[in-house]
């Protein structure tokens, strides 16, 4: 049996959550699933969109099982996936520092953390199978640090008072990369995947309701391309570029999620974006991206501002120094305001206390958009050497950017958007609402509620792939083992690549003269000023109106020079903007809708006394699924009701 559940309008939106209670629920779902046999799995093709954490893993894994995998990702190299820019570490309930904690308390820790918007049934799976995660990194060789007696060593990270994170330096993201990669090289060796790079997915191609492949554009020649597969799955990362300035790589986009949303897929929570606390801050108006500084940083760095208002002007005037400034006139802020978690709170408490310290005229740096992170005391409790064994990296990569020793001299931060929990809604199974179509990692929508807690985006793209998709995905096709491969002469398949054609016609047919980068910015800012860290009523509105007038310039006034058959970068960006365009809006509308505040989405209406989120659980615990109704017509909202049966909502609190 599984538990349906309705929107306010009736519809049941099925999540096909396992009846039972928590803890067993994954076990009782893999006791009763379809399988396919071996044989069968060669007579099989399945589609991975993506060479991240999520479809690297999941790409191995599946060709290590016997399915046929055709793998795409538009970079040059899987190596270069987004996935080895995370830093800081990734979460597992091992317990080895014997500090109190369990699966149960990753699990609740990771509820709380996304404000209590997640789904049960799927975060307790994700806490439950992180241990094998674990497991498996190291069995593939990935160097996690170890401590004195050569066990894995674990740190702190914000939301937790626990130390269950395992890293690698800062560099946790590029090794679980190298292992996974690794682990799909030897399938592509084997020839059990076909690597398809330097390809980006332009649509998906349904079938008699079911998803049966996709387009692709063959970036260096460009020829759209055909491919036919039984099933579809793409892990494609976030859209936090639809800001243009984030952290994301520069190519990160939501192309290939706003193409799902029009075949039908649902978008789930698209306001919930993630503020980190701790980037580099903005330096000039033709930046181009923002760096991240690691959470881990947090572990030892101590956060504050000058207590003074006259300090801090005179430090954004620079006539004074930051380490001029006595211990008694420094505001640790985060530590006066949260003492239990002190500089450890979650990543949207950290980033709102920034905002507000900076919105008083305490902030510092030449904008006065920056607050101070601090490795003093920790130099003098541990000595320098150990702070360079363990944020070496990111030290050498601040001093590079910034052209400061963060040794002497204390780090500049600024909150920036990162991680976006909203995506692409998916059940239990990680199927979206169109049948054969599945989304896993930052692409879906599933695990962290309104807000990630940190350390958790690299456990999901893994449990994604490696121990969650190869058993659900089974379950869909072991009732496919009979459906031969399609042709891709179909009419479906030249529809869809029609279908691109024309736009990518339209789109060079243009001839403006507006360059797709003046465009992006643009709505960078409306998306930073009124979709950003403090959203409102009327701005939002502003903002839904601004993004329709942004959309109605790009398709008036862009300019995309060179030709569509060949390599051209701008037609790509271009692309990709058209779609940041859309998300946008699906941003503004799903913020202006949620009347609370919760996790990463802030309505300055609805805050407590004391300045933090203010949810209704009466009215909105519920996951925003958008469904798309037409090119000119407005997206219809249904609801997944978020039905908690073991724990208890509560006002979060990181004072006590």
């Amino acid at each position: 049996m599984m538990q349906e559940q309705a929107t306010a309008k009736g519809t049941a939106i099925d999540a096909k959550i396992p009846e039972g209670p928590l803890a067993e629920k994954w076990t009782n779902y893999k006791n009763h699933q379809k399988l396919v046999n071996p044989a069968n799995k060669r007579r099989l093709d399945i589609i991975v969109v993506g060479t991240g954490l999520a479809g690297a893993s999941a790409a191995a894994s599946l060709a290590e099982m016997g399915f046929n995998v055709l793998n795409f990702c538009y970079q040059d190299s899987p190596r270069r996936a987004h996935s080895i820019a995370a830093q800081g570490g990734i979460n597992a309930a091992k317990n080895y520092p014997n500090d109190g904690d369990s699966v149960y308390r990753l699990f609740y820790d990771t509820i709380k953390g996304g404000d209590y918007r997640a789904r049960e049934a799927n975060v307790y799976r994700l806490a439950e199978v992180s241990n094998s995660i674990i497991d498996q990194c190291v069995a593939q060789g990935v160097p996690f640090a170890r401590d004195y007696g050569g066990l894995l060593d674990n740190r702190s990270f914000g939301g937790a008072q626990v130390s269950r994170t395992f890293y690698a330096r800062g560099q946790t993201g590029q090794q679980l990369l190298l292992g996974a990669y690794s682990a799909l090289s030897r399938q592509i060796g084997r020839g059990a995947v076909k690597l398809y790079a330097r390809h980006e997915m332009l649509d998906v191609v349904i079938i008699d309701g079911r998803a049966r492949g996709i387009i692709a554009r063959n970036l260096v020649t460009g020829r759209i391309e055909r491919f036919f597969a039984h099933a579809v799955v793409v892990g494609s990362g976030g859209y936090g570029n639809a800001f243009f300035l984030s952290t994301n790589a520069m190519g990160s986009n939501g192309s290939a999620a706003i193409q799902m949303y029009k075949k039908g897929a649902y978008f789930a929570n698209p306001c919930y974006a993630q503020i980190h606390p701790t980037c580099i801050p903005v330096h000039g108006d033709y930046q181009s991206k923002l760096t991240l500084m690691s959470e881990s940083l947090r572990n030892d760095g101590r956060i504050w501002v000058p207590k003074k208002k006259e300090d801090a002007e005179a430090i954004r005037a620079g006539k004074l120094k930051p380490t001029a400034i006595k211990e008694e006139d420094r505001d640790y802020y985060l530590e006066r305001r949260y003492p239990a978690f002190g500089n450890l709170v979650p990543r949207d408490v950290a980033s709102r206390a920034a905002k507000e310290r900076c919105d008083a005229g305490f902030g510092v740096g030449s904008t006065g958009l920056a607050v101070y992170l601090d490795f003093a005391d920790a130099i003098a409790r541990l000595g320098e050497d150990v702070v360079r064994a363990r944020y070496g990296n990111l030290f050498q990569m601040y001093e590079k950017i910034v052209d400061d020793n963060p040794y002497k001299t204390p780090m500049m931060i600024y909150p920036a958007i990162h991680y976006t929990m909203g995506g692409i809604w998916v059940d239990y199974e990680l199927q979206t609402s169109v049948k054969g179509l599945f989304c896993i990692g930052e692409a879906n929508f599933s695990d962290h509620g309104a807000n990630r807690l940190g350390a958790s985006a690299l456990m999901q793209g893994l449990a994604d792939g490696y121990f969650v998709l190869p058993y659900t995905i089974q379950n869909y096709l072991a009732d496919q083992i009979q459906v031969p491969r399609m042709s891709i002469d179909l009419p479906e398949f030249e529809e869809a690549e029609k279908a691109v054609n024309d736009k990518i016609d339209k789109i060079m047919s243009i001839r403006g003269n507006r360059s797709v980068d003046s465009i992006h910015r643009e709505l960078g800012l409306v998306m930073w000023d009124f979709v950003g860290m403090a959203r409102d009523k009327e701005g939002l509105r502003q903002a839904v109106e601004k993004i329709k007038d942004i959309r109605k310039e790009f398709w008036a006034n862009v300019y995309v020079p060179g030709k569509p058959d060949s390599l051209n970068v701008e037609l790509e960006k271009a692309l990709r903007l058209a779609d940041f365009i859309e998300i946008g809006g699906l941003m503004a509308r799903d913020a202006l809708q949620r009347e609370e505040s919760c996790g990463g989405h802030f309505r300055i209406e609805y805050q407590t006394e004391d300045g933090e989120a203010l949810r209704d659980d009466n009215h909105f615990s519920f996951a925003s699924c958008w469904k798309y109704t037409g090119e000119d017509s407005e997206p219809e909202m249904l609801k997944e009701m978020l039905d908690y049966e073991f724990i208890k909502r509560q006002q979060r609190n990181y004072k006590a």
